[in-house]
């Protein structure tokens, strides 16, 4: 609770007190022996009434000095005012202690919400040390240009983008991805603002300014992911724009009519008036919806993804189709050595070597992969001359005979004989000393769980998952068979996968959405393009953070479903919340009306009501669990 909530909750108490001794001094019928005048009772209350209303006083006649008129708080002045103009003293002063009750617990609900996102500014580094001239200064993380080297102690934040000199440690990354699991880190590997050393000092040479940081963006992003609203919220906004003002004159006519033309006396009608402008306050509307919406924001922050707008996150909730890019989302986006089938003769050891002798001099990802799966040293004595054939692999001798390592074209163009292979992936054939001795399989890896967190989408609702790639078609079915997607496009180009994205998008109907999902490098025109665009897999990647709508700040695929979970929820208890203020306001303002409604109605209509969708609306905080 912070200081001005502090002097909010002193003030309450001081009025509900001086409340409670006038009420007491009244009922117990002290003031009628004392044959006091009913306009002294009414001073007495007149105190705890200013003590606990003072600020909506003041801001009720500084927004009427500005022109802004129509607000809770003029509302709130004119009710209370007019309910003690025709003497109802304790209940004017009962509903302006139970309004201030009501702002202080969605004060204090906006807080908790705004607090669950706002975790994120504790990312934010305080400084950073700066090696120069040989001593290390600390100074401001922005002073620090790019190239220079900074050393990061244990404990410390990361306060740059960078890469790894000397050391090696691991770094918690929780307050990114909500991930508990630390990130190995050594020398070569890249390192981003945000996170926590380890046990282990590093010296980290700066590749990025620090506007230009993962800490800064995300920070930007998250600061300004309110301002992107919702159609609820923007209907909101423009319904109390005209609401109040029809309201207020609703209530003016209530209060002149009937005794004006009809005869009626005047109390009785100004007090129907006045529990009409209570009941009337759109404070439930104007504070649960967004309040909600901000707390699936701060959900969606706890399982580590940073949502750029609480209008993304209502299309979320809108999503049946989800488009996938390939590499690097639903596969790893590197090859690996997948399958080793040595030749009759020829143990899998012994082909695996040969063609990492082959490979060696290679920088090809292929050649890497295999070396990679080889492990062992090279012997380059072992090793003649080696040579590509272009489009075909590589030529060469090994041991003192001809060593061959390519595809199909490049064994029959020295007449080998060798079994055809229709395996998934890239086939590497191997022949030495004329002799087919076997084939090695490179593919790209399919990321572990990418097929359960498939099934998971499904479970959630989602009725059609799409897979685009550039890939070829016996290699794209492949990968799409053994995750589980409904249609595959394959053998396309960038501009192809918007072409796909945009034939989807056409064919929406019933509101349903379309949703991309990439690893945000390659394929910003499309995350662009989709109603959600949604970056896999991109800490630290400059085009996730810029093109897409919601950014996975990890790796981990099962984190769709949550979002989706997550943004349903949010919508659906955003929805309630309207629907319940509505249905509760509309009652009693008909029966206050007809004069069947009280005061405390009006205060339950008006504060109840608020309190009720504020302690829904704050659910959202907490991220639904996933069912596996």
């Amino acid at each position: 609770m912070n200081r001005k909530q502090q002097t909010l909750l002193k003030r309450i108490l001081l009025a509900v007190a001086g409340y409670a001794a006038v009420l007491i001094f009244d009922k117990s019928g002290a003031a009628e022996s004392l044959q006091m005048p009913g306009g002294i009772l009414g001073v007495l209350f007149l105190f705890p009434y200013l003590l606990v209303g003072r600020e909506v006083i003041l801001k009720a006649l500084k927004n009427i000095r500005n022109g802004q008129v129509f607000d809770e708080n003029f509302l709130m002045l004119i009710a209370t005012v007019a309910a003690f103009g025709i003497g109802e003293y304790s209940e004017a002063c009962a509903v302006m202690i139970f309004y201030q009750v009501g702002e202080l617990f969605e004060s204090l609900a906006v807080g908790k919400s705004r607090a669950s996102i706002t975790a994120m500014m504790s990312i934010a580094p305080e400084s950073a040390n700066v090696e120069r001239d040989g001593k290390i200064e600390e100074v401001d993380p922005d002073e620090v240009e790019v190239g220079e080297v900074i050393l990061i102690r244990p404990g410390e934040k990361v306060p740059l983008d960078g890469i790894v000199l000397e050391g090696s440690s691991f770094l918690d990354t929780a307050a990114l991805t909500g991930e508990p699991v630390p990130r190995e880190v050594r020398p070569g590997d890249a390192v981003i603002s945000g996170c926590v050393n380890g046990e282990t000092a590093l010296r980290v040479k700066t590749s990025k300014a620090y506007e230009d940081s993962t800490v800064a963006r995300i920070l930007q992003l998250v600061e300004s992911a309110s301002e992107k609203k919702t159609r609820m919220e923007n209907f909101i906004t423009r319904f109390a724009r005209w609401y109040t003002p029809i309201v207020t004159v609703t209530a003016l006519l209530l209060a002149l009519i009937p005794p004006l033309f009809f005869g009626a006396p005047a109390a009785p009608w100004i007090k129907r008036a006045c529990i009409f402008l209570i009941v009337s306050c759109p404070c439930a509307l104007v504070i649960s919806v967004p309040l909600g919406f901000f707390g699936g924001i701060g959900a969606a922050s706890k399982r580590g993804v940073l949502v750029k707008g609480s209008n993304f996150l209502e299309t979320a909730a809108e999503l049946k189709t989800l488009v996938f890019d390939k590499t690097g989302t639903l596969t790893r986006g590197e090859f690996r050595v997948v399958g080793i089938h040595p030749a009759e003769g020829c143990s899998e050891e012994e082909l695996l070597s040969m063609a990492a002798h082959g490979e060696s001099l290679s920088s090809h990802p292929i050649a890497q992969s295999i070396l990679q799966a080889y492990g062992g040293e090279i012997d380059r004595a072992r090793l003649g001359e080696m040579h590509e054939a272009a489009g075909h692999g590589l030529e060469g001798m090994l041991d003192g005979r001809e060593l061959l390592l390519g595809n199909e074209k490049l064994l029959k163009s020295k007449d080998i004989d060798f079994p055809a292979v229709k395996e998934h992936g890239t086939v590497v054939y191997a022949a030495h000393g004329g002799s087919y001795v076997g084939h090695i399989i490179i593919a790209d890896v399919v990321k572990p769980g990418a097929a359960a967190a498939l099934r998971q989408l499904r479970e959630v609702g989602i009725e059609k998952l799409v897979m685009l790639t550039g890939d070829r078609k016996d290699a794209a079915e492949a990968i799409a068979a053994e995750v589980g997607v409904d249609t595959v496009y394959h053998d396309l180009l960038p501009a192809d996968k918007v072409e796909k994205v945009e034939a989807l998008l056409a064919a929406e109907k019933n509101g349903e959405k379309v949703g991309f999902v990439g690893d945000g490098i390659n394929d910003a025109p499309v995350l662009m393009r989709a109603d959600v665009g949604i970056a896999m897999g991109s800490l630290g990647s400059d085009a996730a953070i810029e093109a897409a709508d919601l950014v996975i700040m990890d790796d981990e695929l099962s984190k769709l479903a949550d979002i989706i979970r997550i943004s349903r929820k949010t919508v659906r208890i955003v929805r309630q919340n309207v629907a319940f203020a509505l249905i509760v306001k509309a009652a009693v303002l008909i029966l206050g009306i007809f004069g069947l409604a009280n005061m405390w109605e009006a205060v339950f209509g008006d504060v109840g009501v608020t309190v009720i969708a504020v302690l829904n609306a704050m659910r959202a905080l907490t991220p639904p669990s996933a069912q596996h």
